[in-house]
């Protein structure tokens, strides 16, 4: 699969990069409203083009970032990091390569900036879109099971070579699906970092770790105008999708308006059945890996109460926190972002 965007084609490639150009000429005497296509395919080509140049820095790594213990950690709203005038220390870095696993209603387009940023240290970012998500074709209300929606991540993972392995990171309710990861490929995956994200514990739904905030299963199930019935009002509800203006306040009240443009284009409903899905997690496969987990302090979307919560019941074995990031921190604080997934990478 190499380094890049799942899901896009060359065609997909020289298209979106010829669109590009088109829309990055207009310059001098006209600057013309993008239309929501526009916006979107410029962000893709961005994304793309990051992964297809994968420069490396090779030359004196003299600063180092310094691995960490168990204890937790503090970011402050601000890191000092520029990736491209202080490149890290990857002497001690054995594993290189990034898995990045979006949450519900995202695709693999958010983490453009985080994808940037670990290429330019010298790491190797992967961004997978879920199925029914970001590019991928399948109609998303036909995703009824994690291991359904998960298949993207596994595929991948069941063709690492045997002595390969990876660095999970699953934003949101991406967290299930690196759950499910961890409890079917061990052998494959060195840490798994959950980012604002549900880590639950054996037994447990994804859908209830937001339950303090939307209730429970049955009655959002019963009442929530956010379904969405892609079978017909007379069959069980499919999906689910906030309104504009809520995910604005929910996920986005920290990122820039630019990235917030972005998701409201690039958005799409969620399948229902997944975070509805009972995990089963055992102690010797799931429970024998490394966990991580990276607090949002300043998020409305999953409470940083309710991510204290989740990491004081189901210990991980580091504990990181983002001050000023909303629940997108790969938008609102990137910085700080990289800085942890890089430290974390470094832990022998």
């Amino acid at each position: 699969m190499g380094n890049r965007f799942v899901c896009m084609t060359k065609k997909d490639s020289k298209e979106i990069g010829s669109r590009s150009k088109r829309m990055g000429g207009g310059g001098r005497s006209q600057r013309k409203m993008m239309t929501e296509e526009d916006l979107h395919l410029q962000a893709l080509s961005m994304a793309l083009q990051q992964h297809q140049l994968s420069q490396r820095f090779e030359g004196s790594m003299s600063r180092r970032i310094g691995s960490t213990s168990s204890r937790r950690r503090t970011l402050p709203d601000s890191v000092p990091v520029n990736n491209k005038q202080v490149p890290e220390d990857l002497e001690n870095i054995k594993i290189k390569k990034f898995v990045l696993i979006h949450g519900e209603g995202f695709g693999a387009w958010c983490w453009y900036k985080t994808v940037a940023s670990l290429e330019e240290a010298g790491l190797l970012p992967v961004a997978l879109d879920l199925t029914g998500s970001g590019i991928d074709l399948t109609d998303t209300n036909s995703v009824t099971t994690l291991a359904e929606y998960s298949k993207p991540l596994t595929v991948y993972l069941e063709n690492l070579p045997e002595d390969e392995k990876v660095i999970l990171v699953g934003h949101s309710i991406g967290g299930a699906c690196i759950s499910y990861a961890l409890e079917h490929y061990p052998q494959k995956i060195s840490k798994a970092i959950f980012l604002c994200a549900t880590m639950v514990t054996d037994g447990q739904r994804p859908f209830d770790v937001f339950a303090e905030q939307l209730g429970s299963a049955e009655r959002f199930m019963e009442e929530s105008k956010f379904l969405i019935y892609g079978n017909g009002k007379e069959k069980p509800p499919t999906g689910f999708m906030f309104e504009k203006e809520q995910m604005k306040g929910l996920y986005f009240n920290q990122s820039p308006t630019k990235d917030i443009a972005l998701a409201m284009v690039s958005m799409r409903h969620s399948p229902l059945g997944p975070i509805m899905e009972k995990l089963c997690l055992s102690p010797d496969k799931y429970g024998a890996g490394r966990r991580f987990y990276i607090q949002t302090l300043d998020d409305r979307a999953l409470s940083p109460d309710v991510q204290e919560k989740l990491v004081r019941e189901n210990p991980p074995e580091g504990v990181y926190k983002i001050k000023g990031s909303d629940h997108c921190p790969f938008f609102s604080k990137p910085q700080s972002l990289h800085k942890i997934l890089v430290e974390i990478a470094q832990i022998p």
